[in-house]
């Protein structure tokens, strides 16, 4: 608030500090980003000023008491700046705040032509391609998904009455990915077992793979992925 007030009262939180703000993304700057109208030109010390002619009234709105861009626009300023796993992580995040979702900010984005990194935006929210995770782990899961030539699973979808990470309804085909911090305890294995048991039950073929494979060995998750595919006679 103290660098809004620096810039003038026509300044709003912009860029990484407003997907800060939004609880988008962490902090990765200690300098403060804001955007001005083109016609203002403050130069706090400190403070890293965007002057902008392309602001709508739709992109300014206050969170927290403080004004800022809006999600939409603030996934857009960031669009261009951020690669392509950094942008879904963004998105994800977003639509998991409940700030927007991708058929609202696919269906946005020609308000914001010519902007830089529309397209970059455009690309990752292709129909065919974008599906919601909610972690890292998972979209590099998805990564391999695409290498074995397999259709995209519907992602965290209940199933048998449990939230599964990746569902195959054609190939009978269910698919968890245990990350780093969950998975570890005996009670949490036992009601792992539970799920997959009740897969089994259901005449669903379930399969778990750890974090250390998706990250470190893609091409075996790869393998297997196809392998299942192939035993089940429906790929």
């Amino acid at each position: 608030m103290a660098a809004i007030l620096a810039c003038g009262p026509e300044s709003v939180l912009s860029h990484e500090s407003a997907a800060a703000l939004w609880n988008i993304r962490d902090v990765r700057s200690r300098s403060v980003e804001i955007s001005v109208p083109a016609h203002v030109d403050p130069r706090p010390s400190g403070i890293v000023v965007h002057r902008r002619t392309t602001l709508r009234s739709d992109d300014l709105v206050t969170h927290h008491g403080i004004p800022v861009t809006a999600p939409i626009c603030t996934l857009v300023d960031l669009s261009c700046r951020l690669r392509r796993a950094q942008l879904e992580a963004a998105i994800n995040e977003a639509d998991k705040q409940g700030l927007t979702d991708p058929e609202t900010l696919r269906s946005a984005l020609p308000a914001y032509a010519g902007r830089p990194g529309v397209s970059a935006l455009r690309r990752i929210l292709d129909r065919r391609t974008f599906v919601l995770t909610d972690s890292e782990l998972e979209r590099r899961f998805l990564r391999i998904v695409r290498a074995t030539g397999l259709p995209l699973p519907k992602t965290q979808q209940r199933v048998n009455g449990f939230r599964v990470d990746f569902y195959w309804p054609d190939l009978g085909l269910v698919v968890e990915t245990d990350g780093l911090r969950y998975h570890r305890t005996p009670a949490q294995q036992a009601r792992d077992k539970v799920r997959d048991q009740a897969h089994l039950a259901a005449g669903l073929t379930p399969a778990r793979f750890t974090h250390e494979q998706v990250r470190y060995e893609p091409e075996r998750v790869r393998s297997t992925l196809a392998a299942v595919s192939v035993r089940l006679g429906r790929s």
